[in-house]
């Protein structure tokens, strides 16, 4: 499954992406993948000491990074040394991957075919594109839109007025009405006269037995996926920004807003719009109240509330006063 790739990349040499290495062998640059995914000839980035592990452990033989931050790479990677990383790589994103910083519509669209999805129950209008896959016992709402190569499990519900694309679904989901998922996320370089808007190539990830409720937004990843894990459940209108991964068995209230690139671990609940910052890591166990803003990292086992979110017992104590 984890295989299915959605955007069609141009091969590029890395003398052809930067200049500084023309000379050296012809190497194909295979992807651009994290620090933590990436293998031999494989273009990553470092960008925050916060991924200092991820860097030290990395398989990439290039990466784009700061003079500041190349000491904490491996010996072997070759460095990329910029002032802005997140530049440099959206310029070789958009690059190698042409298509992926805009949502264009799906030109392969058709009425759902019911002679080629024989087990699968669809309702008026459902349109499906070119070489997506549809499990058994599926029921497809009114209106739904199931763009090109999306993967959908079996035993899903998936209601009406929903739009899917560049994601994969597992098996017994239901996703009700309104919802948005694979979406381009909110991502560009502040310039002067003409924002450079930074492609999106990854994927969203939804694993066997979760919900989503109506109207949440579920943006794909950038250059990771964004994912949500087994039996986990959303409420409506809540917002997963780009390369969020959410755990199992998670209870997310209405509302809540997730930043890019946050890591929410297992079991964890999080009251009505709650909004919780980016490239924070959540541990397991953690209860976040309703209305509470995270804005840093939370260790396992933790009851926050509050903005800024502090530990339950220090809250009830200063609201006392």
């Amino acid at each position: 499954m984890l295989p299915i790739v959605f955007f069609k990349k141009k091969t590029f040499l890395i003398g052809d992406l930067f200049k500084d290495f023309k000379s050296e062998k012809k190497v194909k640059v295979n992807s651009v993948k994290t620090l933590i995914k990436s293998k031999k000839d494989d273009l990553t980035f470092f960008d925050s000491i916060k991924y200092k592990s991820d860097a030290l452990n990395t398989k990439a033989s290039y990466c784009i990074t700061t003079e500041k931050l190349e000491k904490f790479l491996p010996k072997g990677i070759k460095k990329i040394i910029v002032k802005n990383v997140l530049f440099e790589l959206a310029k070789v994103l958009k690059k190698m991957y042409s298509q992926a910083d805009v949502d264009y519509p799906d030109l392969s669209l058709k009425l759902a075919s019911k002679s080629k999805f024989k087990s699968v129950k669809f309702g008026n209008n459902v349109l499906v594109g070119k070489n997506a896959k549809i499990g058994k016992n599926t029921i497809i709402g009114t209106n739904s839109i199931i763009e090109h190569d999306v993967v959908i499990g079996n035993n899903c519900v998936i209601g009406s007025n929903v739009i899917l694309k560049n994601s994969i679904l597992g098996n017994n989901i239901v996703i009700q009405d309104g919802c948005k998922i694979g979406l381009k996320g909110f991502g560009f370089i502040p310039l002067n006269d003409n924002n450079f808007k930074f492609p999106h190539i990854g994927r969203v990830i939804i694993n066997d037995n979760v919900e989503i409720a109506s109207g949440c937004t579920i943006d794909r990843g950038s250059v990771d996926d964004t994912e949500i894990g087994k039996n986990t459940y959303l409420d409506n209108q809540v917002h997963l920004a780009h390369n969020v991964k959410i755990g199992s068995n998670c209870m997310i209230a209405g509302q809540v807003g997730f930043a890019g690139s946050s890591t929410i671990g297992n079991n964890v609940s999080i009251g009505g719009q709650a909004g919780i910052s980016g490239h924070l890591k959540i541990g397991n166990n953690v209860k976040i109240g309703g209305g509470s803003g995270v804005i840093k990292d939370i260790e396992d086992n933790q009851v926050v509330m509050g903005y800024p979110a502090v530990p339950f017992k220090d809250f009830i104590k200063n609201w006392k006063k």
